[in-house]
């Protein structure tokens, strides 16, 4: 049996494309020579298999008032019983935790993961061993976001409180017995400030390469 690895997240892991010009299809998504995901799969080889489970918009716990089944709580459950069994499971979440229709501040949205985190523990998909959790912090929002359209509805205080997020999950982590990787330095486009370039998927794929086996 090949290890497992489930990555979940949001529109970074679905690997949604701001500026066509990056994509080579010049479509909305980076194609699988491109995502992240893709690339650790062709870097682990044949003995691994990465699942995606990206959805734009998701958060940690909180339900978006505008838009359904966003919360990763409510579908962790399903999620990771139909992909049993597990080696390792990613998350990668918390930038559209920032949104200010959901009232959540920094601290909250680590309270946040942590509530996912202890469900995904609890779910019977773990095979033989214990449950192995490697929380990915997302990084900072760029002032970019801000004239982008998309800006109006993340609203404000979004930047300030990504830029607090890696303290706050690097003490979840440890709280529940994670694994902790902090992705500032992969790049984020020019245009929305707040997605993954081709060249910052590449980069989150070299992070993980080397530190994935290790895990496993």
């Amino acid at each position: 049996m090949k290890k497992h690895i489930v990555c979940v997240g949001d529109s970074n892991t679905h690997g949604y494309c701001a500026d066509p010009a990056d994509c080579a299809d010049g479509g909305i998504r980076f194609n699988e020579d491109e995502r992240w995901t893709c690339l650790l799969q062709k870097a682990l080889g044949a003995d691994y298999l990465v699942t995606e489970e990206g959805l734009g918009g998701r958060t940690t716990v909180f339900p978006d008032p505008l838009h359904e089944s966003m919360d990763a709580l409510g579908v962790i459950y399903a999620l990771l019983k139909s992909h049993e069994t597990v080696d390792l499971l990613v998350i990668m979440l918390g930038t559209n935790d920032t949104k200010e229709r959901l009232g959540a501040n920094a601290a909250c949205i680590a309270i946040g993961m942590e509530r996912l985190v202890r469900k995904a523990q609890s779910v019977d998909c773990w095979g033989d061993h214990a449950p192995n959790l490697l929380l990915v912090c997302p990084p900072a929002i760029l002032p970019l976001m801000e004239v982008n359209p998309c800006g109006a509805a993340m609203g404000r205080g979004c930047i300030e409180k990504s830029r607090e997020l890696p303290g706050y999950l690097e003490k979840t982590a440890r709280l529940v017995g994670a694994h902790y990787l902090d992705a500032a330095g992969c790049e984020f486009n020019r245009v929305d400030g707040m997605h993954l370039t081709r060249q910052g998927h590449a980069q989150l794929a070299a992070l993980l390469t080397p530190l994935v086996p290790q895990l496993l």
